[in-house]
Order: C-alpha cells, then sequence, then structure tokens
C-alpha cells in the first residue's frame, strides 16, 4: 500500500535516493554492524532497519543515515511500527522519515530521531492515521 505524503504521492525509487542520499546494500550493513548478511536480513525482517529494493540490478540497500554509532538506530524500531499501522509501506516510511521538515530538529524526522526526539517524531507518525 502507498500512502500519500503530504500534498504529494510516494514517487519511486529515484525519488527516495534524492531525499535519503547515501545508501549500504545489506553486506555493506554487514560489514559497518560487525555481523553476518544473514543477520542484516534477520534486522530488516524484524523491522529494526528498513530496505527497498534499488539500483541495477535491484538490491535491498538500507539509507546510511539509519546507523548510528556501529547499530542500527535505535529509535527507528517503534517509529516504523507505528507508520506501518498508519498503511506505509517500507518506501513511503523511508519518503517520510527523509522528507524535510522546518519544524524539527535536524530538519527532517530521521535526524530528530538521531537526536533523541523519539516521542516528538512517533506522535507525528501517529497523528497520520488520524
Amino acid at each position: 500500500m502507498r500512502r500519500a505524503i503530504g500534498m504529494r504521492l510516494t514517487g519511486g525509487v529515484n525519488d527516495l535516493d534524492q531525499l535519503v542520499g547515501a545508501w549500504l546494500t545489506l553486506p555493506d550493513v554487514a560489514d559497518r554492524l560487525g555481523i553476518d548478511v544473514g543477520k542484516v536480513r534477520r534486522l530488516v525482517q524484524d523491522r529494526v532497519l528498513v530496505a527497498v529494493r534499488r539500483g541495477d540490478p535491484k538490491v535491498l540497500s538500507v539509507p546510511e543515515a539509519l546507523l548510528m554509532d556501529g547499530q542500527p538506530l535505535l529509535e527507528l524500531r517503534g517509529t516504523l511500527t507505528v507508520l506501518a499501522d498508519c498503511g506505509f509501506d517500507d518506501a513511503a516510511a523511508l519518503e517520510w522519515l527523509f522528507t524535510p521538515d522546518d519544524s524539527l530538529p535536524g530538519g527532517t524526522p530521521v535526524q530528530a530521531l538521531r537526536a533523541g526526539h523519539k516521542t516528538e517524531i512517533r506522535r507525528r507518525a501517529q497523528a497520520l492515521a488520524l
């Protein structure tokens, strides 16, 4: 399911590429975290991380900003759950997380999460369901 973000519909992978910037393949994430690729796949399945297929050939990729201090961004899992409950698929959740919002510290929901503002981000995500 795709969800509208603000006044526009969620676009394709190219739009995400512009919003996200730096991506990591699952083997790259495994290297950063010091674990094997199978464990990274489990992190994606368990919604600790979120990945989308991109590139040519299409490979699962994770935004680099979702890693912090050698581990997945701890505040991400609950936020992804809230967004999924609001009907957002993975691409739409990533678009929402990386869409600029001048009212947030850091300028995007993901940067606000990285700065420790998970309550505010989850409150805003919950408001999307209304």
